[in-house]
């Protein structure tokens, strides 16, 4: 890895001072710049704002805003008395297959592990309403609190037909997952989802379990998953920690 003097020294970015864009939204870019290519392990201090400040020429000002823009977006994080230190890069998922969170985990080579919130069988209207169903019918809730290398990522809420996976509670899911389960255990083939993602403040609860402070932005995804046949089966509601969650669509024309 880089030493911190040489990815000053080293650096040959320079300010567009007679640009529109100010001046700490591009300093914000090339620090970030710095950290997407791999200049600082997971943790290394980042340089200190005097040796920023020093070789951009920028007052203080300027760099604090930029450090603070990309505290903001999580891609450092700062303490008291010590300085900013890199965080490690987000998990990346791209929305482009139908797959459960411990298949996505595994296919990146990443350890993926839940702990259970809730496991029952309910009656819940809204959820009931998202797929279409009767409002009465019986569904099995599903509370997780999802972990990537040990460290929360994301809390989900996810309701399944008991009908469709009869007796789901008492046998458990097939190696953690429930897409495996569904198509393993019960015959069934998933066929798609529709799925939306938006942002939001985390509230208390979900900023309690996911180690982060109330306020912070989590990712909001909401999935209705159907069978081949087209028949629903499954909605779920994932909170996903915004600083170390994202997700990737790619387009094509």
């Amino acid at each position: 890895m880089y030493r911190l003097a040489d990815v000053i020294t080293e650096s040959c970015e320079a300010l567009q001072r007679s640009s529109p864009v100010p001046l700490y939204y591009q300093l914000k870019e090339i620090f970030r710049s710095w950290i997407i290519a791999g200049r600082f392990n997971s943790g290394e201090r980042f340089p200190s704002e005097s040796a920023l400040q020093k070789h951009f020429q920028v007052s203080r000002m300027t760099i604090r805003r930029a450090l603070t823009e990309l505290v903001n977006e999580g891609f450092l994080i700062r303490e008291r008395g010590r300085g900013s230190f890199v965080v490690r890069p987000r998990v990346q998922s791209q929305l482009r297959r139908l797959t459960s969170f411990t298949e996505d985990m595994q296919l990146r080579g990443l350890r993926a592990d839940s702990k259970f919130l809730d496991f029952c069988c309910v009656r819940d209207a809204e959820a009931a309403r998202k797929m279409g169903v009767a409002e009465d019918e019986e569904l099995v809730q599903i509370r997780r609190l999802r972990l990537v290398e040990g460290e929360p990522v994301a809390l989900q809420n996810a309701y399944v037909r008991h009908a469709l996976c009869p007796g789901i509670v008492e046998k458990g899911l097939i190696e953690g997952s429930l897409y495996k389960t569904i198509e393993d255990g019960y015959g069934l083939k998933l066929g798609r989802a529709l799925q939306t993602v938006e942002a939001k403040p985390a509230d208390e609860y979900e900023a309690g379990l996911l180690g982060i402070g109330v306020g912070q932005p989590v990712l909001i995804l909401e999935r209705l998953t159907y069978l081949a046949n087209g028949e629903p089966v499954e909605y779920v509601r994932s909170s996903f920690r915004g600083d170390r969650y994202r997700f990737v669509i790619e387009l094509v024309r």
